[in-house]
């Protein structure tokens, strides 16, 4: 004990004379110095210029992508009431597609999952086809990006393979729907068969041009196609239980259908030689990808492998009536063949048949035209050899037939007439290039006509439209 104090409280009573000696000697340093820690030298404020606010101060509503909302629509409601797609679907409802739904094995009291309906593949492909879209894998991704898209599914779910089943399994659908759809037009009073206008246009084929082999190399690839398939066969026998089943089956199929084209295009291959002089027969070639292809001379004067894609078209609202694929790279022999299709499509032929220089054929002009034929064809009379001669006069062994054409292009009256064919024929063909006719991504005649006839119904689809409403607004 020491001064009344024991050790005890004389610590304490230290410690509290040394916090209060640590906070005067801290006051005192913050009166001395002014400050507890080194600090910059304070300069006097220099007054404030007043002027545009700083971005800094600025309060906004920023965008704030990653936070998740709940959004409630209707699709029906993001449509505008003039779209496109509200016409392809009322054009999609106003069809018998009664034939589409018989190939459809998900029926009731079966189990499996419930199929597309085919309305909804229908207004998909007449929709892409207006909106320059020729891939079912691109249409896919439409279908869960763009609302157009969206509107027409309506919910449903699609994948690319339904799709490019859908467009082209169906082709004899596509065929007959294009009669009706004109001769519905026709029974209307807003087209006519009085005269039609025909051109071809040569659009590039899926093939590529390495893609074509001469007779030794495909017997070489036939040979080691049908080694493939044996080979996945053994292998299927000897794993049948595989997990890898299904990769397995998809090798098999690929595999089968290589096999096949190449049979194909060697069971093709007369046919090309028989166009050869006989020193080339050995050059004929086929593809291997596309044996319906055949190398053409394009619009740009290169050659490329190409499908021969001929229109016919109303010059009176424009208005496709009838449309042929071959793989032929002339348009002789192609105005008969569509003067026969109309014959089988509506009943009657065109009164006149309004063509270029490639079609005039005499062969083909004898067999449309003359006073049992009922086919009146304008065509330019090709120019002589000699410029002395004037090719509107009957040549000695024309018929009547060729004669009667000659004169009547040398009429002031013909030769008007024959103008329309530019305005109508090559506008249609104009149109469908710029609506993506420019390159097919399907192979073979059958799979390339449905293509067509998807744009052919595409196109009157919006003719239709036009022609109704000219009609309405010239009513009394």
């Amino acid at each position: 004990m020491k001064n009344g104090w024991t050790s005890c409280g004389g610590d304490v009573r230290k410690n509290r004379m040394n916090r209060r000696t640590d906070k005067k000697r801290l006051s005192n340093s913050v009166v001395v110095e002014g400050r507890l820690f080194d600090m910059p030298e304070i300069h006097a404020e220099e007054p404030r210029v007043p002027g545009p606010t700083r971005t800094d101060d600025a309060r906004v509503r920023c965008a704030d992508r990653h936070q998740v909302r709940m959004q409630t629509f209707a699709l029906d409601e993001l449509l505008p009431d003039d779209h496109p797609a509200r016409l392809v679907w009322e054009y999609v409802e106003g069809v018998d597609v009664s034939p589409l739904y018989a190939p459809i094995r998900s029926v009731k009291g079966r189990a499996g999952r419930n199929a597309v309906d085919p309305k909804i593949l229908l207004g998909l492909w007449l929709y892409a086809t207006l909106d320059g879209v020729g891939s079912a894998r691109e249409v896919d991704r439409l279908c869960r990006d763009h609302v157009a898209y969206q509107w027409i599914c309506g919910g449903v779910p699609m994948n690319y393979h339904t799709l490019s089943d859908f467009r082209v399994g169906h082709t004899a659908f596509l065929d007959a729907l294009l009669s009706r759809s004109v001769a519905t037009l026709m029974h209307e009073g807003l087209v006519t068969l009085n005269r039609v206008a025909q051109d071809g246009m040569r659009v590039r084929a899926s093939a590529g041009a390495s893609s074509f082999r001469r007779r030794p190399t495909l017997a070489t690839c036939q040979a080691e196609a049908r080694e493939q398939v044996k080979t996945l066969r053994a292998e299927v026998a000897l794993d049948p239980q595989g997990a890898n089943e299904r990769r397995k089956a998809a090798r098999r199929r690929a595999a089968r259908e290589r096999s096949e084209r190449i049979a194909n295009a060697l069971a093709q291959l007369p046919q090309v030689e028989a166009k050869k002089k006989p020193a080339e027969k050995t050059k004929a070639r086929t593809s291997t990808t596309d044996p319906d292809a055949r190398v053409m001379k394009m619009a740009d004067g290169g050659f490329r492998p190409a499908h021969n894609v001929q229109i016919a078209t109303t010059t009176e609202g424009q208005v496709i009536t009838g449309v042929d694929v071959g793989n032929t790279g002339s348009d002789q022999g192609q105005m008969s063949r569509m003067v026969d299709q109309h014959k089988k499509r509506y009943g009657e032929g065109p009164d006149e048949m309004l063509v270029d220089g490639g079609f005039a054929k005499k062969e083909d002009i004898e067999r449309v035209s003359g006073p049992d034929k009922g086919t009146t064809v304008y065509a330019p009379v090709q120019k002589p050899k000699k410029d002395d001669r004037d090719p509107h006069l009957p040549r000695p062994g024309d018929s009547e037939t060729i004669a009667a054409w000659r004169r009547r292009m040398g009429t002031d009256e013909a030769k008007a007439i024959y103008k329309e064919r530019a305005s109508t024929a090559e506008c249609v063909n104009a149109i469908a290039r710029n609506r993506g006719l420019r390159q097919f991504l399907v192979r073979g005649l059958k799979k390339v006509r449905a293509v067509v006839l998807l744009y052919a119904l595409a196109h009157n689809l919006m003719r239709a439209v036009t022609l109704r409403r000219e009609a309405a607004l010239a009513a009394p």
